[in-house]
């Protein structure tokens, strides 16, 4: 079965994360789909194939070399997002893509634009796996999810083909930032593993942001306005006054590559107290300290300018840049690109402007570096994959295998 094919077949389950609950997973369709993927697993010979109690899903392809060979993993994560529709999914494949506008859905006018979408011009003549346009694809990740069963199947019909002991992990919950929260590391029993959950082939990422969330609650004061003068105290003008005071250039809307920025996520509020919600980003740890500081110093000022505990600020560290880690480990990188070269692509290594359970993971103990999947605009009713950097992929995952069991422990 080639790779598309079953994440056409894994499309059928609405495996949305839901922020809401504290449960884990977070959805029983996320549950439903790892029972799925458990049998799917054993149906092609991975025999300890399990689920546990938290919906993570494990298995091993056995190795087949002579010798002790280093144990890599592979991990990808079976929710989607919420915040986009995600049921009833209609696929199709559009063969020998001519360049131009792919027209998604003819009666509801719904069409994937070529203008739009720079990228659609690398793939004329490959086959696309769309939607109808009223959904997304699910490609993030059940892309990855469906290319690393291809590979486990790829390897165990294929005893030519040597390898040391693989493993296999499907996570939930990575949509809403608890994908690793309890992955069990030493059950896992990877020496190193990497995530496939990038988008281009070619993509070998090991940098993220280093992250944090912000919390500000504003206490106000209501006075009805027509006595207010010098005792009103309006928090939501406070509210405009502090996002005022951070800068400006450093905004997501301003920032790219390497460059972090504060955002504003979330207001809620009346004039009697309000609460705002910030994400700070930086690739550089320092830098993000540096804001956490302009943040704090800011938040300060307003508190003297309008008495103490006006403005109460609570920040949350939420992950770091594998980067810092991933240094002793760059053989994880260097075999990806091998590989990737020797599948055809050209490997290409970007800071990735967000995090991934890779990151966490990294920090955990497994190194864990992301891989491409061969999909585009996740996250989106414009969702696509390409059939040919679907195989691709397998091929690198293969040949990544095969590269650490011809290494010895």
């Amino acid at each position: 079965m080639r790779a598309h094919e079953r994440l056409i077949d894994y499309t059928r389950f609405p495996t949305a994360s839901d922020a809401e609950c504290s449960a884990c997973p977070s959805t029983e369709s996320q549950r439903d789909f790892g029972r799925y993927l458990v049998e799917e697993m054993k149906a092609i010979g991975i025999a300890d194939a399990t689920i546990d109690q938290n919906g993570y899903v494990y298995g091993t392809v056995p190795g087949n070399v002579d010798h002790a060979a280093p144990v890599v993993g592979f991990i990808a994560h079976m929710d989607v997002v919420r915040d986009v529709p995600y049921e009833n999914i209609k696929t199709r494949v559009v063969k020998n893509y001519d360049g131009g506008d792919v027209v998604l859905n003819e009666e509801q006018g719904i069409v994937m634009r070529a203008a739009d979408f720079a990228h659609l011009a690398q793939y004329k003549g490959c086959d696309l796996l769309v939607t109808d346009g009223t959904t997304l694809l699910g490609a993030d990740d059940k892309a990855g999810i469906a290319e690393i069963l291809t590979m486990a199947e790829t390897l165990i019909k294929n005893p030519a083909i040597k390898h040391g002991d693989v493993k296999i992990g499907f996570t939930p919950d990575e949509e809403i930032g608890r994908g690793a929260d309890k992955f069990d590391i030493p059950y896992f029993g990877a020496d190193f593993a990497y995530t496939v959950d990038g988008a281009a082939f070619g993509g070998m990422e090991y940098e993220n942001f280093n992250a944090a969330q912000a919390v500000i609650r504003i206490r106000g004061k209501n006075i009805h306005p027509g006595s207010a003068k010098n005792m009103m105290k309006n928090a939501l003008t406070i509210v405009g006054e502090l996002d005022g005071m951070l800068p400006c250039a450093q905004r997501p809307q301003h920032t790219s590559g390497y460059e972090g920025f504060y955002h504003l996520t979330h207001v809620e509020g009346i004039v009697d107290e309000a609460k705002m919600q910030y994400i700070l980003r930086d690739h550089d740890a320092a830098k993000l300290e540096e804001k956490k500081v302009m943040l704090t110093r800011a938040v300060e000022f307003l508190n003297h300018k309008y008495g103490e505990g006006t403005l109460v600020l609570e920040i949350r560290d939420q992950y770091r840049n594998m980067r810092e880690q991933l240094g002793a480990h760059m053989h994880l990188i260097d075999t990806a690109y091998e590989a990737i070269a020797e599948a055809g692509g050209n490997p290409v290594s970007l800071p990735i402007r967000g995090g991934t359970d890779g990151a966490t993971l990294t920090y955990m103990g497994l190194p864990c570096p992301n891989l491409a999947t061969g999909s585009h605009n996740h996250h989106g009713k414009m969702e696509f994959a390409v059939l040919q950097s679907m195989d691709s992929m397998v091929d690198v995952l293969v040949k990544i295998a095969q590269k650490y069991g011809a290494k010895h422990k």
